[in-house]
């Protein structure tokens, strides 16, 4: 970002798991997420909305620790800008699936991607998990090629999006 004398501003986000004091900061982003990408996450901002912030306390709570389950934020002091989560896949034990990535539009462009999915990468590995999949709309060109920027490879594989049935979902893999 360049301010209006052409000095160069660098912004800077802390990467790092989310702690149970960060729910309502998870909230303010999980509703952003889903009013700017809608057909990206498995829930509507209606639903998501209406849950009670118990819910998403509790959920914060459940990630922000142990093997199984984890989300990482990016937290440049004040409103958080960015988002992935990981979790183990059931049948396939060394492999961590990614889901909930998110980087706020102002940030887009900044590395922020790369740094959240190396979070989960680390996470992943460190759990025994040498391998990272995750899932892109048909379509959504611009995640697609970001995606294939930090390594991953599609894998031919389409699967029908999970709440949109006239959608696909491509899946993408990289190694850890």
């Amino acid at each position: 970002m360049t301010t209006a004398t052409g000095s160069t501003v660098v912004r800077q986000a802390e990467i790092r798991r989310v702690r149970p004091d960060d729910a309502a900061r998870m909230r303010a982003l999980r509703l952003e997420m889903l009013a700017d990408s809608p057909l990206a996450f498995l829930e509507t901002l209606a639903d998501a909305a209406a849950r009670p912030h118990t819910e998403f306390a509790a959920r914060v709570a459940y990630t922000s620790a142990g093997s199984s389950n984890a989300q990482f934020i990016a937290d440049p002091g004040g409103r958080l800008v960015g988002h992935a989560g990981g979790t183990v896949a059931p049948n396939e034990p060394r492999l961590t699936v990614i889901y909930a990535v998110y980087v706020t539009p102002t940030w887009r462009g900044s590395g922020l991607l790369g740094e959240l999915i190396d979070e989960v990468a680390a996470w992943s590995r460190a759990c025994g998990r040498p391998e990272l999949l995750l899932e892109v709309v048909v379509g959504n060109d611009r995640a697609y090629r970001a995606y294939q920027r930090l390594g991953f490879i599609d894998t031919g594989v389409r699967v029908p999006h999970p709440t949109i049935p006239a959608l696909n979902e491509l899946q993408m893999r990289r190694q850890t």
